[in-house]
This record gives structure tokens, sequence and C-alpha cells, in this order.
């Protein structure tokens, strides 16, 4: 067994060998530009990105013209929010979203309101749902956008997306959703859940960091979204920039492995986790945070009463690979957004780990890690205890 074991593969998962093996002849034999039409360098590079944005589109249910490529999923969230609102300039300003939406969202809607729109934060309950009520409440005659997470990166919390489209079809609003964390691990259909927009990222599914999409719909209703990125009109004038044509070949063949593996990975990665949860809940003071039931396969979200979460994670990291939460967000010890907004305690906020598992995960690996776990967590807290006494 590799030591430390990695239960972070909701930060990044690492790349399948059947992916790297069918990028590397993209870095050397078939190096060619794919907007390069005048010779066989440039088409063996177009074609390869025809198939990988069918590959893409598949696995979302949608229509490879449907599929724009980009730097990853951060970049999708930025041109579905600030793409919406810019080509809307005129017909309305107003955006519903979450409190406990990803950074690049919030941040996004931070700019949209510094440039003169308008943006609603939903709050959510103790299990980090939003209210179906609220959010058909906040929407107005100017509103025309909802964005809302598929999953949330931190819990694992599953949304009602398919509810949350119909509020949106209704009113005749937008609604777009950033399932980076979805997508791959749970069936995921565009047409099925209502979504006109969605982002999604080659490295939370075993493909090449680097390298994204957003899923624009061609029709029912037809959505148009402003450039964020100008220069050369690539990407059918929505994403311009040389493709990455490496990096697009191993994303369209992670995706591939997905579905043809979904159900039974899902499955055994769901076994693992209730595993894991099962045997940390043995330890005093251990909970879950946010629901239960509707959630991802591979993440649980824990508290712990009594211990330092930051000075734990030093005390852990030569045995597990896991973290507070967002890698986003890794860069602060402030307590999580997220479990804020769900209302837990700033102390077990504080003291709260994300566990994300993932394909390469071994039941070996889980029993270890939570026998690790738990001797550590034993350990930490008596040592707090003889440090208060000595004071």
């Amino acid at each position: 067994m590799k030591l430390p074991v990695y239960l972070d593969n909701s930060a990044t998962t690492p790349m399948d060998p059947k992916v790297l093996e069918a990028m590397l002849p993209y870095f050397l034999e078939n190096f060619g530009n794919a907007s390069s039409r005048s010779h066989v360098y440039g088409w063996a590079a177009e074609e390869a990105v025809d198939i990988a944005r069918e590959q893409v589109a598949d696995l979302i249910g949608a229509h490879p013209t449907e599929i724009v490529f980009t730097s990853g999923a951060t970049e999708a969230i930025n041109l579905a929010t600030k793409g919406t609102f810019e080509s809307h300039f005129g017909k309305g300003n107003h955006i519903i979203t979450c409190v406990t939406e990803h950074r690049a969202v919030l941040d996004s809607c931070e700019w949209i309101e510094r440039n003169g729109g308008k943006v609603t934060y939903l709050p959510v309950d103790e299990t980090g749902l939003i209210n179906l009520q609220n959010l058909e409440n906040a929407i107005t005659d100017d509103t025309i956008l909802i964005s809302i997470l598929y999953a949330n990166n931190e819990t694992g919390v599953l949304q009602p997306i398919e509810k949350i489209s119909a509020i949106a079809k209704k009113h005749g609003v937008l609604f777009f959703t950033d399932a980076t964390q979805a997508v791959g691990k749970i069936l995921v259909n565009v047409q099925d859940d209502g979504i006109d927009l969605l982002s999604m990222s080659g490295h939370k599914l075993y493909g090449p960091k680097g390298v994204g999409a957003l899923y624009v719909r061609r029709k029912n209703p037809k959505v148009t979204i402003f450039p964020q990125i100008h220069g050369g009109g690539h990407e059918k004038n929505m994403r311009s920039g040389t493709q990455n044509v490496p990096g697009i070949v191993g994303f369209g063949k992670a995706c591939a492995l997905c579905m043809a593996n979904l159900n039974n990975e899902s499955e055994i990665v769901t076994q693992l986790r209730d595993l894991l949860e099962q045997k940390l809940l043995a330890i005093d003071g251990a909970r879950v945070n946010g629901t239960t039931e509707n959630r991802l396969p591979n993440i649980t979200n824990m508290s712990f009463d009594g211990i330092n979460g930051d000075n734990l994670l030093l005390e852990i990291c030569n045995e597990i690979a896991l973290s507070r939460g967002s890698a986003c967000s890794s860069v602060t010890s402030k307590p999580s957004h997220v479990l804020m907004a769900m209302n837990v305690p700033d102390e077990l906020a504080l003291s709260s780990f994300r566990f994300s598992l993932g394909r390469f995960t071994t039941l070996s690996e889980i029993e270890y890690s939570c026998k690790a776990f738990a001797e550590i967590v034993e350990k930490h807290r008596n040592n707090l205890k003889l440090s208060a006494v000595n004071i």
C-alpha cells in the first residue's frame, strides 16, 4: 500500500493510465493545430477533437455541438455567468445563486454586482439544501439566470436539479449548474434534468488538468452567451484560443471510461464510503455534516469534537492525504463558508474534514485509514489535554 493513502479525490483525481495512453500520440506524432485545415497534421488534430467532443457530450446526454472546451471548470463558470449577464444587457440583470456555491461562482457573481447586476444569494438548511419556495419567490421580471451547484464539493449534497430547472422554465429563466463534482460520479443528463448551461472539468473524473467544458443548450431554448476570451473565434466564437488537443483527447477518453463504468463504480465507491463513515462515527464526538440521503457516492464530510483541525492535518499527512474542504479555499484557516451556511458551529467547522474516495481507492486503504485516523485523533486529544494541564 502506498502512503499516504489518497482520500482527496474531490480536489483532483489521479489520471487513469488509459487516459494517458490516449493522450501521448498528440504530444509527439500528431502534434498539429486543430485549426490548421490545410494539411494532414491539422486534420488529424481536428478529428481527435471532434471525437472527444462526442465523448464528452455522450456522458451528459448532450449534442457534440453544444460542448465548448475550456481550460477547466473555473473558466466555464465565468463564461456561463458573465457571458449570460453580458448577453442579456438591456433585457435583465438579476441572477439567483446559493451561498454554498464554489468560489468561482460566488466571485463571478461579485464581479457581476460590481458591473451593475443584482444577485440574490439563497440560504440553505442544515442539510445543505435550498428551499424551492424561496427560489421561486426570488424570481423577478429582471431575472435572467439561476445558478445552483449540482453537487456540493465539500459535502457531496445533491440539490433537487430537476425541480429547480422546472421552476426556471416556468418563469422563462435560464438554468446553469456547476456539475464539476457530479459528472462522472452519478448519471447526469442535461435533457432529463432540464439544464441550459453546465460546467465540468477533466481532472475531477480521472482526466488531465487544464481542460474542461461548458455545455450550452442549442435549442428549446437556444442559449446565447458572450465570449470572455477573444481572438480567433475558436469553439464557435465562444472561447478563442488554440485548442489543447492532448488535454481534450484525454478529457474525452476519461468521459468515455466514466460512461462505461458509471453504475458499477458508483456502487463500489458507495460501499467503501459507507464503511469509512461507519468506522469513523465510532470515534467519540464524530458527526456527519449534511444529509446522508441525497449525496454523491464518494464524499463524506465529518466533524470531530475536541481537536484542532489544522494541527491534526499536519499530524496525519504522512498517513492519509485529505482536506478540510475545497482545494481552492485551503489557503485560509477560516471556517468553511459551506459549513457555516449550514449552521455548523465555528468550532466544529474548524475540526471538519472532507474524505473523498475514487476509482482507485481500495478496501485495505479504507481499513488502514480508519484505524490510523482514530489513533491519531486519540493521541491528538490527549496531547491537547496535557497542554491544558501544563498551562
